[in-house]
């Protein structure tokens, strides 16, 4: 057929492959998903399909033959050697043993839940189109002897140089003279942040939060457009400071051609090529909310002229410990990390410390904590996750009793959920109001002081303070309960008080004041006081959850974790905690860390502010590029190693931090 744009469309029908609908993935039997845990023996349930009940009995009669067949039931998988595998997965070469995949096909076939099977399943590269999406008739069409789905596939510079260079013919000339330019416009801006190594093809979900961010500003900045307003909130999450000098002319350069630019960050770079800064203040929330500072950066430098001005100049300097934690309580060592842009990593993450896992956005970090490390310590605590990265080995698990993945995702999607419910903070204090003299003549217990239940919240609106109303068409819009105002509970219920407050009072306090308020109650001030520790003392008491930033959620999932006050032997993983703070905050959730590890848990924190790399007990630093130049060990050691090292990036932005102090390498 005549080629045309649709046909080298994968969400086209004209284009698509058939086998994968243009996805490029299809479902299939993975290893990692049936091998429940690779460190059990086949009798212990290494094999997780062979678990189910349902297929017990004809189980049985395989393992009688595997053992003939060479492949030991009493060894971990783990140990068994590519041939004893292979009899295992695809069964004996005289049938004795069919093989776990055929086994599976047939169960499946068979099966009247047939759905139950997918947990057995992963996303796999379709082999009908390589991944691509597209059809036969799209892969077969080339341009210079290439085809679009090897093309996109290149790097962004690579493919910049090809377009420029590319003959076109005499009668292609005019659509090719409009095409060209456009699409060599958007790369170039794509380059000009950083990321000329990636590639058209790559799926979001492979690139780090720097990457996505800064391909999202890359649409923004490949616009010519003049007398704009750009508004850009914290464009520096999740990159390096290296990385955000690449980002700052690009942001000048929007300003240069005639546009008005607005950032909201907290980034020194960007400070200090600010035309004017205004700094709101003096604290969060309710203390908030007053401008304490407007002008240049020159005078945001002056002694005493604003909080952000002190950190900067060193007014309020980091305080740096003398006695760095000792590195003699065990450590994680992982071994052959290939995962992804990793080269063959080997790395120690010493155990009962502040580590910090750092290195330019794109050089593997989270593939290598995340992905690979923490998920082969669940694996091994039997914790449901997704299968580890490859690797060859992990050792040391057996200093930890449990692991803990703290990500900067949302908490809740219901509008009931809030700070005071998440730390359980709620639980006592609707003690506290059952043990009042008007609840007990009424006959109220705790329940009776719960939104989430019948009899004591306003059935108006189920306890949730407001109505949502169905607006067809347009999205739903919310109305404050013309019944309870908003205040979530029947009337006679608000008539209970605590000190002359009532428990909807209670729930619009800040956590600040709450903590006050509920003076003489111990159990609900301990509570309380984890959520100051990570500062967050200016949320509402009964503020939704849905309505917390991602830094915030972040926060107060530690301290969840911080209220749990855990005896187990935990590591703690956490994924940019420093995302969105001020330098004043970060001093507050570093004093929050060292509650953790002085209680005897472990903390490995991937991030790329240097004031938390200078707080660090142990760096390791990934690099020193991006992609296939990362994924490397540049450096590892105390923080002032970094500094001392020529290949490190983040050692030149650590020296300020460093100067007059006298840490031990």
């Amino acid at each position: 057929m005549e080629p045309e744009p649709r046909l080298f469309n994968p969400s086209s029908p004209l284009g698509r492959c058939d086998a994968c609908d243009g996805t490029g993935r299809t479902q299939g039997w993975h290893e990692s998903r049936i091998v429940s845990n690779p460190f059990r023996t086949i009798l212990g349930g290494a094999i997780g399909p062979w678990s189910d009940r349902e297929l017990a009995s004809e189980v049985r009669t395989w393992w009688g033959r595997l053992p003939s067949l060479g492949v030991p039931l009493h060894v971990p998988y783990s140990d068994l050697n590519e041939a004893q595998r292979d009899v295992l997965w695809h069964g004996s070469a005289d049938d004795q043993f069919p093989g776990v995949l055929k086994q599976l096909d047939a169960w499946e076939s068979r099966s009247r839940r047939p759905r139950k099977f997918d947990r057995w399943k992963a996303e796999q590269i379709c082999s009908a189109c390589d991944g691509s999406g597209l059809g036969p008739m799209a892969r077969a069409v080339t341009l210079e002897g290439h085809a679009i789905h090897d093309v996109e596939r290149w790097g962004v510079g690579r493919l910049t140089r090809w377009l420029e260079m590319l003959p076109v013919p005499r009668w292609h000339e005019p659509v090719a003279r409009q095409i060209i330019p456009q699409v060599v416009s958007k790369l170039d801006a794509v380059a000009r942040l950083g990321l000329d190594y990636l590639s058209p093809a790559r799926p979001l979900e492979t690139l780090s939060r720097g990457e996505l961010q800064r391909s999202a500003l890359a649409s923004a900045l490949s616009s010519s457009l003049v007398h704009l307003l750009y508004v850009f909130d914290e464009p520096t999450i999740g990159l390096h400071p290296v990385d955000v000098q690449r980002l700052v002319p690009q942001l000048t350069s929007l300003r240069d051609r005639g546009n008005t630019v607005v950032l909201i960050d907290h980034t020194p770079e960007l400070l200090a090529v600010a035309d004017h800064i205004i700094e709101l203040g003096p604290s969060g929330g309710d203390e908030g909310g007053e401008v304490i500072f407007a002008g240049g950066y020159q005078s945001l430098s002056e002694p005493g002229a604003s909080l952000t001005g002190d950190y900067l100049t060193g007014t309020r300097p980091i305080l740096l410990r003398d006695d760095l934690r000792p590195l003699n309580r065990g450590a994680l060592r992982l071994t052959g990390a290939v995962g992804h842009n990793l080269h063959r990593v080997d790395v120690a993450f010493p155990l009962g410390v502040l580590c910090v896992v750092t290195g330019p956005s794109g050089s593997g970090k989270t593939t290598l904590v995340r992905d690979t490390l923490y998920r082969a310590l669940a694996q091994r605590l039997d914790l449901d996750v997704a299968p580890p990265l490859p690797h060859d080995r992990l050792d040391g698990g057996e200093e930890l009793d449990d692991v803990t993945l703290v990500e900067a995702t949302p908490l809740s999607r219901t509008a009931r959920a809030c700070p005071a419910t998440y730390v359980k903070a709620f639980d006592e204090i609707r003690q506290v109001f059952a043990q009042t003299s008007d609840a007990q003549i009424r006959n109220y217990t705790a329940a009776t002081f719960s939104f989430n239940n019948e009899g004591g919240r306003c059935e108006e609106c189920r306890g949730e303070g407001f109505l949502t109303v169905d607006m067809s068409f347009l999205a739903d819009a919310r109305m404050k309960c013309p019944v309870c105002q908003g205040r979530r509970f029947r009337r006679k219920v608000l008539e209970v008080r605590h000190r002359g407050r009532s428990i909807a009072d209670v729930l619009d306090m800040t956590i600040r004041e709450a903590f006050a308020f509920f003076r003489g109650k111990p159990k609900v001030q301990t509570r309380l006081q984890r959520l100051l520790d990570v500062g967050l003392g200016y949320l509402r008491l009964g503020q939704p959850l849905q309505t917390l930033s991602a830094g915030e959620s972040q926060r107060l999932k530690l301290a969840g974790q911080l209220v749990a006050n855990r005896r187990k032997r935990t590591l703690f993983v956490l994924e940019e905690p420093t995302s969105g703070l001020h330098h004043a905050d970060i001093v507050k959730i570093v004093d929050c860390f060292d509650s953790l590890l002085s209680v005897g848990h472990s903390l490995i924190i991937v991030d790329h502010h240097p004031h938390l790399i200078a707080a660090a007990d142990y760096v390791i630093e990934l690099g020193p590029g991006a992609a296939e130049d990362g994924g490397r060990l540049v450096t590892e050691g105390r923080p002032r190693r970094l500094i001392e090292c020529p290949e490190s990036v983040t050692g030149p932005f650590l020296r300020r931090y460093f100067d007059g102090a006298s840490n031990d390498v």
